[in-house]
């Protein structure tokens, strides 16, 4: 069975054929770095990014690439504001979006590309486009002949003729010079005070379309696998690109189009314009914070090319969920030992990759069925919670009773299982360093607080008893009383 996806291009599922078989050539439309990431951009990332893991799980070479836009009037509008410049504004925000999408766990791109590196790329596609006829220079700017290419419009399905320029009446500067209303820049002019390069037509900058069309052949190639970016980027930019980049090269510029869903807040798509924005920092940084695996685990529950409703009554449930999961990953940290496990104290313990896990087995045959499809990550999770469901109630049972009904073996090939799995939509957990001592203190020190429990309860001093249980209790530790005066704990 292959991965089949959805692909805008065509408007339908298709198989995923690439261009070299067990290689994927995937290219990220990234961030504009003039202000901090919000939970729309982790949507974006997070859902990528799992594309990505399940394409490498599946067994493909996998190159991805993602860009930053660090020329834009935005970062120039920011600079002004804090008397700054558009370097050291794009550098910030770019350091600060890598922070805070790390913590959603989003695996670093294999390359990262800014227009500001890709001067040379731009103008020579640029150069490429006015030798062929497609592009024409106005008063300092050079803009792309719309109607000259033919296939405009069949990635939005949208025709020039349908479609209104100017419609409030009145005429700007650009639109004045451009020969048609629906034409774009390809490379603006400069204006006094801006930051611009020298070019055949003149100081100036980049259009923001034709950067990455330069960035991803000069990275990827003229043809890619897969492009992907937010639904919110299908007309005009993903639409111009194809116009740019296909009238150059006369090859596809991407055989599949990818794009995720909005996040929605009272019904209206999240955006930094629409100031209802939450920011992925203020929301893992702010009161009652929820873990920031279950803010993925949120946005891995419904299927990526929809939109999702951000609720505090959302997430947390989600923060419900991966109490779920994280409790069957923390299984084998916690029961390992006890379950006689030889590896337990191993450094790789509980690393994914020195797992070997059953690829014909039920869970897994379930979790490929769901992901092969689309991306089903909802089908996906559906199966780890079964897993960590089975885990969960395996250690209640060896807490309680001393142990479970199921044997060793088969408890370490679900553990490993789900933790496998988990890894494959970034969903990961690592106990606690203070889940393995007690403020410092050895297994052997804990001992001995039970001991002056035990001995203080002898004494009928129950008030010192409660103290010692109180104390261990708010340190994550369980006691549970056995007949006969035995008492185990657990962390």
């Amino acid at each position: 069975m292959s991965v089949v996806l959805y692909n805008t291009l065509s408007r339908q599922k298709e198989p995923l054929a690439t261009l070299e078989p067990g290689r994927v050539k995937m290219y990220c439309c990234g961030v504009t770095v003039y202000d901090y990431s919000h939970l729309g951009h982790a949507r974006c990332y997070v859902a990528w990014d799992t594309v990505r893991r399940y394409l490498l799980w599946r067994g493909y070479a996998v190159h991805y690439v993602q860009n930053f836009t660090d020329i834009d009037d935005k970062i120039l509008n920011r600079a002004k504001t804090e008397n700054s410049t558009m370097q050291t504004v794009a550098e910030r925000y770019t350091q600060a979006y890598l922070d805070d999408i790390a913590r959603l766990n989003v695996m670093e791109a294999d390359e990262y590309t800014y227009a500001t590196q890709t001067l040379d790329g731009i103008q020579r596609l640029i150069g490429e486009l006015e030798q062929k006829g497609y592009a024409y220079p106005a008063n300092g700017d050079v803009y792309y002949s719309v109607r000259k290419f033919d296939g405009y419009g069949k990635l939005s399905g949208r025709r020039l003729d349908d479609m209104q320029a100017g419609a409030s009446g009145r005429v700007t500067t650009e639109e004045a010079i451009k020969q048609d209303p629906f034409d774009f820049a390809l490379w603006k002019g400069a204006k006094e005070g801006e930051p611009f390069w020298e070019s055949p037509w003149g100081p100036g900058r980049p259009g923001w379309h034709i950067e990455c069309s330069a960035m991803i052949r000069d990275r990827l190639g003229e043809t890619i696998d897969i492009h992907v970016g937010g639904s919110d980027l299908v007309f005009p930019h993903h639409e111009n690109e194809i116009a740019q980049s296909e009238a150059a090269t006369g090859h596809p510029l991407s055989r599949y189009w990818m794009h995720n869903g909005m996040v929605n807040v009272g019904g209206e798509k999240m955006s930094k314009s629409l100031g209802n924005f939450t920011t992925i920092r203020d929301l893992l940084d702010g009161p009652n914070a929820p873990d920031p695996m279950a803010v993925r685990l949120f946005l891995l529950q419904g299927n990526y090319r929809k939109p999702v409703d951000f609720t505090d009554e959302a997430i947390a449930a989600a923060q419900t969920s991966w109490g779920t999961v994280r409790d069957g990953l923390l299984f084998g940290y916690e029961f390992g030992a006890r379950l006689g496990w030889a590896d337990a104290s191993d450094s790789a313990f509980g690393d994914p990759a020195a797992m070997r896990i059953d690829r014909d087995s039920a869970p897994v045959q379930a979790f490929q069925t769901a992901m092969d499809d689309d991306f089903n990550t909802a089908g996906g999770l559906a199966v780890l919670f079964e897993l960590a469901k089975d885990l969960r109630r395996a250690g209640n049972l060896i807490t309680h009773t001393g142990e479970a009904d199921t044997d060793s073996a088969t408890l370490r090939q679900q553990w490993q299982t789900l933790v496998c799995l988990a890894q494959v939509l970034g969903l990961e957990a690592q106990p606690k360093a203070e889940e393995s001592t007690l403020g410092g203190l050895s297994d052997g020190e804990i001992g001995a607080l039970l001991t002056q429990r035990r001995e203080a309860r002898a004494a009928k001093n129950f008030a010192e008893g409660d103290r010692i249980r109180d104390l261990l209790q708010a340190e994550g530790i369980t006691l549970i009383d056995k007949p006969g005066g035995v008492t185990e704990w657990h962390r």
